[in-house]
């Protein structure tokens, strides 16, 4: 186990002691009463019993939305401003943070850099435990400068138990710093929260594993990470209606949905579809536009600049 420096240990514990209600144990790590006699069902009872308890999911992420639409809507007037979303995790925390990173380039066609998701003990922990990398408290915000962090960008930390030290400590140093911080938690009264600017909460209760928070709460966390990138990027013009405009067609089944799209947004056949696709580049926005509109490539894309990027403004342009 990592060994932390006297100044992580008072910072850290000062984090702690100024957190008001917190509990003697995390609701995340008490037993739950419903399956005390785990181990003694029947394979489909335990199935029943996950489902049942399951549906406290929808529950909790849902007693959240005004701080969920909350988040978007102030991350994108960050991100419209030149910043960058960077979620923090350790163990399962972080792997859903670096599993919705790594799903914006290829569905909304966004930079690498755009949305970024740090975990703590680096690439090795996404798929094996790195034994005390969550004790470290500076560490985060070492790898958040190595980024070169600026005030503008948007940080969000997520710990089911609220007080994983290499989360707390990396949202401290992010709102030191100036950046907008978020807590994605599922405790009461927590470090994590009381360390960020906002904080989103889920309550899904105990586990049926006791402790096992890759269970409900790891759906839950899922499933607010999916609100948050998906509505981030809708507020930023990368969708249009409910289609994927922004897609990044790399590879065969990408290629077929972007003509599909065309196809669609333009009432093309295959054939005139795949030569416009060809001619704007495989790039989905300017074909819309450069038909619609009667416009050579170009100028499609300058008009979806002028727009910024929106397709649906670009189309609805008056000059």
């Amino acid at each position: 186990m990592q060994s932390l420096s006297l100044g992580s240990v008072s910072r850290y514990s000062r984090i702690v002691a100024n957190t008001s209600d917190i509990r003697d144990e995390p609701i995340t790590e008490a037993a739950n009463p419903s399956s005390t006699d785990l181990d003694s069902l029947e394979s489909v009872e335990i199935v029943r019993l996950m489902n049942t308890e399951d549906s406290m999911v929808v529950q909790a992420v849902g007693s959240q939305a005004s701080e969920i639409a909350a988040a978007i809507d102030a991350i994108s007037l960050r991100l419209r401003s030149g910043g960058r979303m960077f979620y923090l995790g350790a163990g399962t925390s972080g792997r859903l943070g670096i599993l919705d990173a790594s799903e914006c380039p290829p569905t909304f066609d966004t930079d690498s850099e755009l949305v970024q998701g740090l975990i703590a003990g680096g690439d090795e922990a996404i798929r094996r435990s790195v034994e005390g990398a969550e004790d470290d408290v500076d560490q985060a915000g070492v790898e958040l400068d190595a980024r070169q962090l600026q005030s503008v960008d948007c940080v969000i930390g997520i710990a089911t138990s609220g007080t994983t030290p290499y989360v707390v400590g990396g949202l401290q140093h992010a709102r030191s710093k100036g950046c907008l911080t978020f807590a994605i938690t599922c405790n009461h009264g927590t470090p994590l929260a009381a360390a960020a600017d906002h904080a989103i909460k889920l309550l899904v209760g105990p586990e049926v594993l006791t402790g096992s928070t890759r269970l409900k709460a790891g759906t839950a966390t899922k499933m607010v990470l999916n609100m948050l990138s998906t509505g981030v990027m809708v507020r930023l013009g990368k969708t249009y209606g409910n289609l994927m405009v922004d897609l990044q067609a790399s590879n065969s089944k990408l290629r077929d949905r972007a003509l599909r799209l065309l196809m669609q947004l333009t009432g093309l056949q295959p054939l005139a579809a795949q030569a416009l696709l060809s001619d704007c580049g495989g790039e989905l926005k300017t074909s819309v536009v450069a038909h619609r509109l009667a416009l050579s490539p170009a100028a499609a894309r300058d008009r979806l600049a002028a727009n910024d990027g929106g397709l649906r403004a670009a189309l609805q342009q008056t000059s």
